[in-house]
């Protein structure tokens, strides 16, 4: 009896605090799994809960009935790989927490302290649809930038879902400059650190009488810690590289070190080596339309490098800029150009959605309406691929979400300007 009276209290702190059963009818519904819209379809929400969406859903007695028609209902868009909750005001290095700078440490910074859940770029990144973000670091002046985090985009002040979510590596000419030596020194530096790491473990487990293993070590030893679950394969390393024969260097990285959990980031040549990458089992997070050789590392890119990989069986999530859901219904137009290869609606949308969410292992929590999923979802005004679609209500959990920014606080202050005293700024 106290066992089950402990589970059901257990039950009721795990149901969201606001969170209701809430039905949202006669939308257009995209599941996010990269399946079709459907019409006139439902979404159920119970508990923090997806419990069903799609056509003929029946509406449970006494659910918030919000009526969505002529309105598109999906579930909430996945941040892909930004500093989302690091930085304040990007041009004052007091509020940007993206840049480890001089620190001692690397693999060892953990970005999961400094997320703050009321910086203002995250409160706009909701109000634009986002309901969880996949925050990342950047690489000082080592080729390691730390480790990254799994973050819901609530009003709350518990944001942190997951700390310590992967490790996030630069390869290639930012590598390279960053430790020397080129491409042979950063490939070089990042073996020798994987080494370093399998070192520190089997001392850990049993340590050898002189502490190591007889050479000198390049790694601190909260850097080794935290190398040591990228080598076991705990989480996964994010890799930073472009250049086709980089990727495919990076891809027999797998041989000496068989349970790192690989994904590419960036791989604007990716789809020169599409097969390999697929073969691999290795998912890539990119731009959905880079197209010029901006360094020379990406002089083959092309707007088809998303659609490419895609047909070749590659996992593929858009990386997050200021315009990526336009950026996604831009792959299903490129789909209809002579030559070039895009998406269809599904799987553009299944880019900034399930995609995200699958390469970081929570594809089961969040990324789609899928039953079981979060209650996440966003009631948009239209088809939200489109620049002009606005979005109309933000769920997290199944709670809803304010759409107050300080961005949207000036517009509405200003729209329509009253006579009388300027601001005190303004006086001389």
């Amino acid at each position: 009896m106290k066992r089950a009276l402990m589970s059901a209290a257990a039950l009721l702190l795990a149901v969201p605090a606001g969170a209701q059963t809430i039905a949202i009818t006669g939308g257009t519904v995209a599941i996010g799994d990269g399946s079709q819209p459907i019409p006139n379809g439902t979404v159920i929400i119970r508990d923090g809960r997806v419990v069903a969406a799609g056509s003929g859903v029946a509406v449970p007695a006494g659910a918030r009935t919000i009526d969505a028609t002529g309105k598109w209902v999906s579930p909430g868009l996945v941040v892909g790989l930004a500093p989302v909750g690091l930085v304040e005001v990007s041009g004052v290095e007091e509020t940007d927490d993206t840049d480890p700078g001089k620190s001692p440490f690397s693999a060892a910074i953990d970005v999961a302290p400094a997320i703050n859940p009321k910086a203002q770029p995250l409160q706009v990144t909701r109000a634009e649809g986002y309901t969880r973000a996949i925050v990342g670091p950047v690489a000082g002046d080592s080729i390691f930038a730390g480790q990254g985090a799994i973050i819901d985009l609530g009003t709350d002040m518990d944001a942190l879902m997951q700390a310590r979510a992967f490790q996030y590596a630069e390869l290639g000419q930012v590598g390279g400059r960053n430790v020397g030596g080129g491409r042979p020194g950063v490939f070089a530096y990042l073996r020798n650190a994987l080494f370093e790491a399998q070192a520190y473990k089997r001392d850990r487990q049993a340590p050898s009488p002189a502490g190591h293993d007889g050479f000198e070590r390049q790694l601190t030893r909260l850097d080794a810690e935290a190398l040591v679950a990228v080598v076991d394969g705990s989480v996964p390393l994010f890799v930073n590289v472009n250049r086709a024969s980089d990727i495919l260097t990076v891809l027999r990285f797998n041989q000496e070190f068989p349970a790192i959990r690989l994904v590419l980031v960036g791989a604007n040549e990716g789809w020169m080596v599409a097969p390999q990458i697929a073969a691999a089992g290795v998912p890539v997070i990119t731009a959905a339309l880079t197209d010029l050789p901006e360094t020379f590392e990406s002089l083959a890119a092309t707007r088809s490098n998303v659609g490419r990989l895609r047909a070749a069986g590659v996992k593929v999530a858009l990386r997050t800029t200021r315009n990526t859901a336009q950026e996604a219904g831009n792959l299903v137009g490129l789909a209809q150009v002579p030559g070039a290869t895009g998406l269809d609606w599904g799987s553009a949308f299944a880019t900034i959605t399930s995609a995200p969410a699958e390469i970081v292992g929570m594809g089961a929590e969040f990324g789609s309406l899928l039953p079981g999923r979060r209650g996440d979802v966003v009631i948009w005004d239209g088809d939200p691929l489109e620049v002009q679609t606005g979005v109309e209500q933000v769920f997290i959990d199944g709670v809803e979400q304010s759409l107050d920014t300080h961005m949207s606080r000036l517009r509405d202050r200003y729209r329509q300007a009253q006579p009388g005293s300027l601001p005190k700024a303004y006086e001389r």
